[in-house]
């Protein structure tokens, strides 16, 4: 009774249909795997969303421990054998009080076990278990294995050395990605210059310097990487792309690469793929209420297409992925191409490009019309076969999902009829185009408020003129987001629909002006005004707001 109690409240929440609970029931019997994790498994919701539901059912207030990882006094409070056994994870002192995540709200043994450490009962917090198991992972491996200590290490080891060993130069290429890893970025910038090596780590968007190195590392850090994914070592004067997997704490990373040469030596961006994101709902991804129901709209039609928008990194499979659990698996046939696959869900054909074998976007498109689908996903349309093979799937009678690098919503109608693709086919398959960004949230740890004067409202261009000036905020910087101010990020977009207006305008060949301009008469909410929005709303700055849309 205890499992089907969580699938009732899953039920009421809205995260779960009584048809997907009967499936994943089914493939309990058969596994028997607890339900809230073949649920998860399943994909049907996410850990998260289980965590967040027994929160509520038990009073324990729940907290994403992806956005405040452990301290290190906590950590070492409580050993990892005492944490593991005993199902807790410490998270922070404070006056005297340790506080505590744990996946079970009814785990007396953690509670017992935190009272007895710390002396006084513990703050408890509930945590999703998957959060709960890597965080876990990293944090005390980080205490153990401090990275900053082993990279600095290795730097004065070459700076004395007379020659750099094999060993020690693979050792530090690990370290630096490792590091990565553990700043959650998203790209390893390598940058050599005249004296020496910069590393830069891309986090939450924005560039951070990491490290520098003696030059003399150069050849041997660039030669590593080469080596490891399968590059040509010999080759200086080529740019050159490759990629490897790289296995860290139980997971793999995807590390694609790519390499070009400058004056002072070989540059190279280590792409870092295949984290721990969290599936999201449609609701979660940061569009405001009207944006967010026009979306479910447009993920329940059963035909035509619909094209997220963007430039690299800015959230669109996230967005395509929250379309999929907007859609019902269960009785719709959906296929995917990416590149790469980023989430692994079950009941969804997924398929990944492999450029070498000769299956591509356009490959894939023209096959999957001979599998039944209902619902097409296609990565990305990056030329003029891909473009038609959507329009002609759309038209046929299947929705079709995909992205476009364009840098906002109208533009992407240009883009497309760029790609030599019929007007009217186009006007009249197309459903809806959604550009989006993503902006770093402000650090709740370091939020503050002030009064915006008129004077840089002014040189922010982000008021008319008389138009009354108040309150804003921003990140003072803090330990919990290495003293940026900013910790996570949040999509802002805008969503141009195609209505009768704007098909007209498509068919008459009309300026990217007539149809932006209809499109805003008609409600469309643009990046500027959304991202001002929640500046003004406290969830990020209206500088950050500027640095993204413009």
């Amino acid at each position: 009774m205890a499992t089907l109690r969580l699938g009732e409240l899953l039920i009421s929440k809205g995260f779960l249909t009584w048809e997907q609970l009967h499936v994943a029931m089914s493939q309990q019997a058969v596994t028997g795997v607890l339900l809230g994790e073949t649920l998860i498994r399943l994909g049907f919701v996410s850990s998260k969303e289980v965590a967040q539901t027994l929160s509520e059912q038990s009073g324990i207030e729940f907290i994403n421990v992806h956005d405040q990882a452990p301290t290190e006094e906590a950590l070492k409070l409580v050993s990892r054998e005492i944490a593991e056994r005993t199902g807790f994870i410490p998270l922070d002192v404070k006056n005297g009080i340790l506080s505590i995540g744990i996946t079970n709200p009814s785990n007396i043994l953690a509670i017992d076990t935190a009272t007895r450490i710390g002396g006084r009962p513990p703050k408890v917090f509930m945590v999703d278990s998957e959060g709960f198991y890597d965080t876990m992972e990293r944090a005390y491996y980080f205490l153990e294995h401090p990275l900053q200590k082993r990279i600095d290490a290795a730097v004065a080891e070459i700076r004395t050395a007379q020659t750099t060993s094999a060993g020690m130069i693979s050792s530090l290429t690990e370290l630096l990605i490792m590091d990565g890893i553990r700043k959650n970025a998203t790209d390893i910038h390598i940058n050599p210059a005249a004296e020496s090596i910069h590393v830069f780590y891309r986090i939450d968007g924005v560039l951070q310097h990491g490290h520098c190195f003696p030059r003399s590392a150069l050849s041997g850090i660039v030669s590593r990487i080469k080596i490891l994914s399968n590059m040509d070592i010999a080759e200086q004067r080529l740019p050159q792309d490759g990629s490897f997997s790289f296995a860290f704490l139980k997971k793999q990373y995807d590390m694609r690469v790519s390499t070009i040469p400058t004056i002072y030596g070989e540059n190279v961006v280590t792409r870092i793929l295949g984290g721990s994101t969290a599936l999201l709902r449609i609701a979660n991804l940061g569009f405001d209420s009207e944006n967010t129901r026009q979306m479910r709209l447009l993920f329940s039609k059963p035909y035509g297409i619909i094209l997220i928008t963007g430039p690299t990194g800015s959230g669109k499979t996230t967005t395509l992925y929250a379309a999929l659990r907007e859609i019902n698996i269960l009785e719709k046939n959906v296929l995917t191409v990416e590149d790469p696959v980023e989430y692994k869900l079950s009941m969804i054909r997924q398929t990944e490009v492999n450029e070498k074998a000769g299956y591509d976007f356009a490959l894939a498109g023209r096959n999957f019309m001979r599998q039944d689908p209902d619902v097409m996903l296609l990565g990305e349309i990056r030329d003029e076969e891909t473009a038609k093979i959507a329009i002609r799937s759309s038209i046929t009678g299947h929705l079709v999902l995909t992205t476009l690098h364009t840098n906002d919503a109208v533009t992407a109608i240009p883009r497309i009829i760029d790609l030599n693709v019929d007007r009217y086919l186009l006007s009249s398959s197309l459903l809806a185009v959604v550009a989006q960004r993503l902006v770093r949230k402000i650090c709740a740890g370091c939020k503050t408020e002030y009064s915006l004067g008129t004077e840089e409202a002014r040189d922010l261009g982000i008021f008319e003129p008389g138009e009354a000036v108040s309150t804003a905020y921003r990140g003072e910087g803090c330990s919990l987001c290495n003293n940026t101010g900013y910790l996570g990020r949040i999509a802002i977009g805008e969503i141009l629909i195609v209505e009768d207006e704007i098909r007209e305008l498509i068919n008459t060949g009309a300026s990217v002006k007539a149809m932006r301009d209809m499109a805003v008469k008609k409600g469309m909410k643009t990046l500027r005004e959304d991202g001002l929005k929640k500046a003004a709303a406290g969830i990020t700055t209206f500088s950050e707001v500027l640095r993204v849309a413009g």
